[in-house]
C-alpha cells in the first residue's frame, strides 16, 4: 500500500529536523508533505534546504486549513492512506507502523492514535476539554471514540475522498470524526503514548473548546447540513472498531 504523512505546521523550525530523521528511522522511504501554515521562524527555508514537498499558506490560517490543504495534494497522488501527525515532537512517528499495519488488518476506514491520559504530564485543563469534547463527539457518533482531540490518525483514501469538514481551527478534527462516522464508514483506534513537553501550545483550550461547541450545537441542529456527503460510506450504520480487536 502506498502511504503519505502530512505534516500540518507553524514555526516548527526547532522540531522539524528530528521528527523527520524519527520519520525516516521509522519507515522506509516515506512521502511526506508540510504544510507551513504562514511559519515566520524560518520554517519555510529549513523545509526547502531538507528537500521536503511543501506547501505554504502566505498566512496562517488555522490547523484545519492547513489538514485541508495537505489532504487535497496528496490526493493528487496514488495514495491508500494519509497518516497526519503534529510536528512538536508530541507525536511519536515510530508508532506509524502500528498505524499502517492496523489499516491493513482491517481496523477501520480511519484510525486515531488514542493517548492514555493518566500519564505523560498533560495539563489538567488539557485533559479537562479532552474528556467533554471526546464525550460529545460519542455523543454525536453513537461511538465509544475515547479520545476525539487527537491529532495523530490515519485516514484511508475514500473516506479522504468523502468527508470535507468546514471548519478551520483545531475543531476540524472532531468535525472530520463526526461526519466520517455518520457517513458510515469504520473508526478503528490505537494505543499510543501520552507525550507533553510542556511548552507552548498552538491550542487554547477554552478559546477551542468554545469553538468545538458551537460546531457541535450548529451539527446537532442541522445547521451544518451534517448529513449531507459526496457519497456514503461503506454501510448506512455507523461501526466502530476499537483497541480490543
Amino acid at each position: 500500500m502506498v502511504y503519505w504523512i502530512v505534516i500540518p505546521v507553524y514555526n516548527g523550525v526547532t522540531t522539524l529536523p528530528e521528527l523527520l530523521e524519527r520519520i525516516s528511522r521509522a519507515v522506509p522511504d516515506p512521502g511526506i508533505l508540510a504544510v507551513d501554515d504562514g511559519s515566520t521562524d524560518g520554517t519555510a527555508e529549513l523545509l526547502t534546504q531538507m528537500r521536503i514537498k511543501c506547501i505554504r499558506h502566505p498566512e496562517n490560517r488555522g490547523k484545519g486549513e492547513a489538514l485541508r490543504s495537505g489532504f487535497a495534494e496528496v490526493l493528487k497522488e496514488p495514495v491508500d492512506a494519509v497518516v497526519h501527525l503534529d510536528a512538536d515532537l508530541q507525536h511519536e512517528p515510530e508508532y506509524l507502523p502500528d498505524f499502517f499495519a492496523a489499516f491493513e488488518s482491517g481496523k477501520g476506514d480511519l484510525i486515531i492514535g488514542t493517548r492514555d491520559f493518566q500519564t505523560g504530564g498533560m495539563p489538567f485543563p488539557r485533559r479537562m476539554t479532552n474528556r467533554l469534547t471526546s464525550w460529545a463527539v460519542r455523543r454525536m457518533t453513537g461511538t465509544s471514540i475515547a479520545d476525539s482531540q487527537s491529532g495523530y490518525r490515519l485516514i484511508g483514501r475514500r473516506v479522504l475522498e468523502a468527508i470535507h469538514p468546514e471548519s478551520r481551527h483545531f475543531e476540524f478534527e472532531s468535525e472530520y470524526l463526526v461526519l466520517a462516522a455518520r457517513a458510515g464508514f469504520a473508526i478503528g483506534e490505537i494505543p499510543i503514548s501520552t507525550v507533553y513537553h510542556g511548552g507552548p501550545s498552538s491550542i487554547r483550550p477554552w478559546r477551542d473548546t468554545m469553538r468545538f461547541l458551537r460546531l457541535m450545537a450548529l451539527s446537532w441542529c442541522g445547521g451544518r447540513q451534517t448529513h449531507r456527503f459526496q457519497h456514503r460510506g461503506p454501510d448506512s450504520n455507523v461501526r466502530q472498531q476499537g483497541l480490543s480487536e
